[in-house]
């Protein structure tokens, strides 16, 4: 991510300096795993459509402040400093990145606005979790491993 660009998410209060923690930073990608593995029992079903949705939104969030850990920045007030920074890592299926501010959008308006999911919201959303998250992981993983 450009300078330029953390140096605003910083004045706009969305990111803190910090020193990189490897504890926390492995702590928010066990609990993104832990939850995902959880989540994926859950059949999908029109009921159970957004809180499968929003137990894979919160897991890659959390890849998201593990890779700000990572980089030696806490994110403060907003998800989308979480997303936003994931769409930076260079992984196979690049392109699935592109959902992830739908994804974002679609978590708010299911928890601030009464949204429901719906059972393809919930199967696209666990479909990038399957493509993308563990290269996501490793790709981490292995930056603060070196």
């Amino acid at each position: 991510m450009e300078k330029t660009r953390i140096t605003q998410l910083i004045r706009d209060g969305k990111l803190r300096i910090r020193s990189t923690d490897i504890p926390r930073i492995k702590s928010l990608l066990d609990s993104a795993r832990n939850n995902a593995e959880v989540a994926i029992k859950v059949p999908i079903t029109e009921e159970s459509a957004t809180l499968i949705f929003r137990e894979f939104y919160e897991s890659i969030r959390q890849i998201g402040d593990a890779r700000w850990w990572s980089l030696g920045y806490e994110p403060t007030a907003s998800h989308e400093v979480s997303m936003e920074i994931l769409k930076e890592i260079n992984i196979k299926d690049r392109l699935k990145l592109n959902s992830l501010e739908r994804f974002r959008r679609t978590r708010n308006n299911a928890n601030y606005r009464g949204y429901k999911v719906t059972i393809q919201e919930a199967k696209e959303i666990v479909d990038f979790w399957n493509s993308c998250a563990l290269e996501l992981m490793k790709k981490i993983e292995s930056s603060v491993n070196k």
